[in-house]
């Protein structure tokens, strides 16, 4: 029997109709030519996408469940999202909701490396959440950022990370700024005994990545964001496959250009792909997600086949802390960035106090089932 991967659409469309649309996207996202024009037995049998289920949701959305072949994707992450959505995300009435991923399939594209386990054994924090906060504006200079890094650091926060919009500017090159910042946060860490990480952004073209994450190796760094969406998930892969000691973070940059549930998206592709921990937008803030889907994207992560940690971010405040703690439970990293960089010339102590807070914390050992 042919291997397939079963994927699930929302799709607008009334009854009448709902067949025939849905046939048509399971040929759109295999064969993409009229069915009637094939020879091929093979391809008739092995590769038409073949319609699963169709249930009515209400409303006038019906969930679509159709099988693709697992021979289409090859070991590509970029075919995998090419079949999952490719020309069907140019349909306005198809949403991508989910897929089932068989393990063989799975274990082609390996998951995280390090993952929960891994980022705790690092930092040498079990039983409770991990801080972090971001390096905020772009246009500093290199130094300013280090000296911001290094108060950061000053406070005990587990990880520092680049803000997504730093890149290799001019203003702040990639080589300087790494320097300097991964110098400033080890002095700190030096003092303060917590073996605070930093996370820089990788950007560019592969070599531009890989020469990136070699010269961050080489000062000590074990950690890294990308933004798989701009930098590409074959990319992703690439570099999960050739630097296998650093962590690595996805930014969701540009995750809501396309019609994906974020659950999908962040929670279960990134870390397919190699992500150890997905930056996610916290509902409540600065975007649109609400809590059941933070809920669901964060379980997902953790139910990888190494748990990759959710890192819930994007408008996070100090007062939200105990209640954040509550709903996500200890597996997890509270980003803080721009709300902890109001206190300005009190940010270490400010940190300090948000580490406190996280470290106090009463969790509840049985929270969302881990």
């Amino acid at each position: 029997m042919t291997a397939r991967f079963t994927v699930t659409y929302l799709v607008q469309g009334d009854a009448a109709s709902i067949a025939a649309r849905a046939e048509a996207i399971a040929v759109e996202q295999s064969v993409e030519m009229p069915v009637a024009a094939i020879e091929s037995a093979a391809v008739l049998r092995d590769v038409v996408g073949r319609v699963e289920d169709i249930a009515d949701q209400g409303n006038g959305e019906f969930a679509v469940r159709i099988a693709l072949a697992t021979a289409t994707v090859g070991s590509d992450a970029g075919q995998f999202l090419n079949m999952l959505f490719g020309n069907t995300s140019l349909h306005a009435d198809v949403v991508l909701q989910d897929v089932e991923i068989p393990a063989a399939l799975a274990a082609t594209f390996g998951g995280p490396r390090v993952g929960i386990p891994g980022l705790r054994a690092r930092i040498g924090v079990h039983g409770r959440a991990f801080t972090g906060s971001a390096l905020k504006p772009q246009g500093m200079p290199p130094d300013a950022l280090a000296t911001l890094a290094g108060r950061l650091a000053e406070g005990g926060l587990d990880f520092i990370k680049d803000d997504h919009g730093l890149a290799d500017q001019g203003y702040s090159p990639f080589a300087a700024r790494v320097t300097a910042c991964a110098a400033a946060i080890a002095a700190a860490a030096r003092r303060t005994g917590h073996p605070t990480r930093y996370i820089p952004s990788i950007t560019g073209n592969l070599d531009q990545m890989r020469a990136q994450l070699r010269l961050a190796r080489e000062h000590g760094i074990d950690c890294a964001m990308v933004v798989p969406m701009l930098s590409g998930v074959a990319n992703l892969q690439a570099v999960r496959a050739a630097f296998p000691d650093i962590a690595l973070f996805a930014h969701p940059s540009f995750g809501g250009a396309a019609r994906v549930a974020p659950e999908l998206l962040l929670g279960k592709l990134m870390p397919l792909f190699g992500a150890d921990a997905v930056i996610f937008p916290n509902h409540g803030g600065r975007f649109g997600y609400t809590p059941a889907t933070c809920r669901r994207l964060a379980a997902t992560a953790r139910a990888a086949g190494v748990p990759a940690l959710p890192v819930p971010a994007g408008g996070m405040t100090l007062d939200r802390t105990a209640e954040l703690l509550d709903f996500y439970g200890q597996d997890t990293m509270l980003l803080i960035g721009g709300n902890l960089l109001m206190a300005r010339a009190r940010i270490a102590e400010e940190a300090a106090a948000f580490a406190r807070a996280v470290a106090q914390h009463p969790y509840a050992q049985d929270h969302d089932g881990h």
